[in-house]
């Protein structure tokens, strides 16, 4: 049996003082990991950190850093990056806080991005979040993740290649590549739910059941999850297009245009997609409203049918002394040709009147 991870809360840090140092969010591995890949037109350096002190900043020219924090959890750690490299207490607080919406915060000597960061559980076939903050300094980007496991592995790959134009170009250019990975991320997200939904649509014309129903409430979920991921991140991109810091060189703002390009049509598809599974879900309900219309219909048919039967049995169970049928040796039968006669000939009006 699996422990269960605590989750520290927000109302955690109730009565505490701004800037103070708390984990907000489940715990989702064990020790912190620090991977650190350094790289220039000529230089490459990549190496796992077994602790921050092994990391010794240098100052050359052309040659950025990406220090990847894997793991929230340590507040203590964290406090040391912060004071390593001057990051106000506010935005630590921030990055120890898993529940930030999407946001670009500009200061003085430095840029703090925060931006949900989404995937696809291959096992159970459920929608992940984790949260993702990028500081972004002088040819220095420092990413914080809550868990091993990203959507970065491409961007890595372009850093180790000596081809291309990825080493020549700056910390900024890192940042805008690293953003670009987790947009693309959602492109590949809402492809994969846009294939569910035209599946579901297929089973609800068909044959509608209960498992669609949770179909359709599973993928409204989960794109509400996305709404929530994406919507802010617009406007956290478009603080980085507009900014006058220096952080952002001017061939860059280019990059980040074209992604907040791409961050709005996740936005469209995602509310055409609402409204989508919203029109499905009002079908299944109308679907299930004519089902039930029509076994409704059948009960009143067979009823109303028993109505002259009902009548005519009533007659001849009067147990009266004088009826002159009852005495007539053909009465029994008569009696049913002409209950029989009644229900065909209503049967054939319902059906002229196409209430069958």
């Amino acid at each position: 049996m699996t422990q269960k991870l605590k989750k520290h809360r927000r109302s955690d840090k109730a009565g505490l003082p701004p800037g103070s140092l708390i984990h907000v969010g489940e715990k989702k591995m064990g020790d912190v990991a620090l991977h650190l890949m350094r790289y220039g037109v000529d230089v490459l350096d990549e190496r796992s950190l077994s602790d921050f002190h092994d990391y010794e900043r240098k100052d050359s020219a052309g040659v950025i850093d990406w220090l990847d924090v894997v793991g929230l959890h340590e507040a203590p750690l964290i406090e040391e990056i912060g004071e390593t490299f001057s990051i106000h207490p506010l935005v630590l607080e921030d990055i120890l806080n898993t529940e930030q919406r999407p946001k670009t915060d500009e200061y003085e000597d430095f840029l703090y991005v925060v931006l949900k960061m989404l995937d696809i559980d291959e096992q159970t076939g459920d929608l992940t979040i984790e949260q993702v903050s990028f500081i972004l300094k002088d040819n220095l980007v420092i990413s914080f993740q809550e868990r091993i496991g990203d959507v970065f592995e491409p961007v890595r790959e372009r850093i180790r290649s000596t081809a291309g134009r990825f080493r020549r170009l700056g910390a900024d250019y890192l940042l805008y590549a690293l953003m670009d990975s987790v947009v693309d991320r959602y492109f590949v997200i809402l492809e994969r739910l846009g294939e569910q939904i035209e599946d579901t649509e297929d089973l609800l014309l068909a044959h509608p059941d209960q498992e669609t129903v949770r179909s359709i409430y599973k993928m409204k979920r989960e794109l509400l999850i996305l709404r929530h991921a994406v919507w802010p991140l617009r406007e956290a991109v478009n603080t980085i297009r507009k900014t006058e810091s220096s952080l952002i060189q001017l061939q860059t703002r280019t990059y980040f245009g074209d992604l907040y390009d791409h961050v709005i049509q996740n936005i469209d598809t995602v509310e055409n997609f609402r409204e989508t599974v919203s029109g499905m879900l009002d079908l299944y309900l109308s679907s299930l409203s004519n089902r039930m219309n029509d076994v409704m219909k059948v009960l009143t048919v067979i009823a109303t049918l028993f109505i002259p039967l009902t009548f005519i049995v009533g007659i001849y169970g009067m147990n009266f002394k004088y009826m002159p049928e009852l005495e007539w040796k053909l009465g029994y039968p008569f009696v049913w040709v002409i209950m029989g006669f009644i229900a065909f000939a209503m049967i054939y009006l319902f059906k002229r009147k196409k209430w069958l």
